[in-house]
């Protein structure tokens, strides 16, 4: 984690802790730092946020002055600048987005040439320049000044790679979409039209400020109850950017990223597509995937929060899918970032194969209540590895054994333990959640 870089970019409330001159110098930087050797060539997407036109304008302008050519998508998903990046041989691309964060916040998430979150090395160097750390670099002259390019076609090749994807159509199937009023909103319903369903699309006219306002995934009540009214088959919800997908069962049913793996998982073993016969999850994941999985024979392995280190982990070992309980699924035959769209598309294929609703996937999987407390400490560390606090630790991992699970960590952005206890029912999991809290407190480790 950098000063500002974490694991999804940089993000702050525009014009507060996320400037234009933030942007402009990330631009300048990237310009010149693919720029060496030969004429960079960068590509840029952009979400709904009133905001991120005036980012797109700033990093244009570092860029340019540093001697790249930019390359425009517009409104777009974060998952298709990663598409086009690797396909069309892109230097680097930029997203802006905040993902699910409210419309005044906004984000500049960079993507290696690869597809994937750029390095932290090179988000090491961006920040040194931001800082002053690194002389000023030069401005490009004359005929080295970059242009700007519109490369709307980009997202149109994105679009005509999705529905090249499922193997059957999707037809008489009455879909629901939660666009988010985001970067779906552009890309989401021509697909499922493409592909022959029968599309209900809610939360897709965005106005710059209802970007994920009681919407989109990380509001999935909204889909739940437009579902239900309108009796479809399955709905999906996708965040501001488009890289989360949370369905919908056929009875108005969240089904999360958990459920998600699980359901094209298993199928994806079925069909011997399943690498490694290994599922990445992170360290979140509930623990009744992981019994459901193992009952299926199924491998797993954990990662650090966030899908940065998810990708990171199937790329090296070839596993073929893995993700978020918050719906980031990366499918590695198909994308190298989590894709909205795209695990709606699987998911779809599952339900179309096995010609039973998603209902009937995901019963077969008991989930664990779940709760989680963040706690905002003086000291991250140091309450971390409070010797009373491990104990206590320990002892709640004793008594819990086999059926249930505790999770000690800190945020990566925040002054923040969270602590996180699964167990059979809601009433264990608060009396260990709040044992801990209580030995935080008793050792002075927490903020009035």
């Amino acid at each position: 984690m950098g000063k500002y870089f974490g694991t999804d970019g940089f993000r702050g409330e525009a014009n507060v802790n996320l400037t234009v001159e933030h942007a402009f110098k990330v631009g300048r930087f990237l310009g010149w730092y693919f720029g060496k050797d030969h004429k960079a060539q960068i590509v840029i997407g952009k979400d709904t946020r009133r905001s991120s036109y005036m980012f797109e304008y700033s990093l244009v302008a570092g860029l340019t002055a540093s001697g790249a050519d930019v390359f425009l998508l517009h409104v777009t998903t974060t998952p298709s600048v990663s598409y086009v990046v690797r396909t069309e041989n892109f230097d680097c691309g930029i997203m802006i987005s905040a993902s699910h964060n409210p419309f005044y916040d906004n984000g500049i998430k960079i993507i290696n040439g690869n597809g994937q979150k750029m390095e932290a090395s090179v988000e090491a160097q961006i920040e040194a320049y931001i800082d002053g750390e690194i002389p000023e670099l030069p401005l490009a002259k004359r005929e080295n000044i970059g242009r700007t390019v519109d490369f709307s076609a980009g997202r149109n090749r994105y679009i005509g790679y999705l529905i090249s994807i499922p193997t059957r159509a999707f037809k008489n199937v009455r879909v629901g979409l939660d666009c988010a009023n985001g970067s779906a909103s552009a890309i989401a319903k021509s697909v499922f039209d493409a592909l022959g369903a029968k599309t209900y699309v809610i939360h897709n006219e965005p106005d710059g400020t209802n970007i994920n306002t009681n919407c989109g995934s990380t509001h999935i009540e909204e889909l739940k109850k437009f579902v239900k009214e309108k009796q479809l088959d399955v709905g999906f919800a996708y965040d501001g950017d488009a890289d989360r997908c949370i369905a919908v069962d056929d009875q108005g049913n969240e089904v999360n990223g958990d459920l998600i793996m699980y359901v094209c998982g298993k199928y994806m073993k079925e069909q011997g597509q399943l690498n490694n016969n290994t599922v990445v999850t992170t360290v979140m994941s509930n623990l009744g995937l992981y019994k459901a999985l193992e009952r299926e024979g199924i491998a797993y392995e954990q990662t650090a929060v966030g899908d940065k280190y998810v990708c990171e982990n199937m790329m090296t070992n070839g596993h073929s899918i893995g993700g978020e309980q918050s719906g980031h699924i990366i499918f590695s035959k198909h994308a190298t970032t989590g894709d909205g769209i795209l695990t709606s598309l699987k998911l779809m294929e599952v339900i179309i194969e096995k010609k039973v609703p998603l209902s009937t996937l995901t019963r077969e999987v008991k989930i664990y209540p779940q709760v989680l407390k963040n706690v905002r400490v003086h000291d991250k560390k140091e309450a971390r590895e409070n010797p009373k606090v491990k104990e206590a630790i320990g002892k709640a991992e004793a008594a819990l054994g086999g059926d249930g699970r505790i999770l000690v960590r800190e945020s990566g952005t925040e002054p923040l333990i969270r602590v996180m206890v699964e167990a059979p029912t809601d009433q264990i999991c608060e009396e260990y959640v709040q044992q801990i809290v209580d030995i935080m407190e008793a050792e002075h480790l927490v903020l009035d």
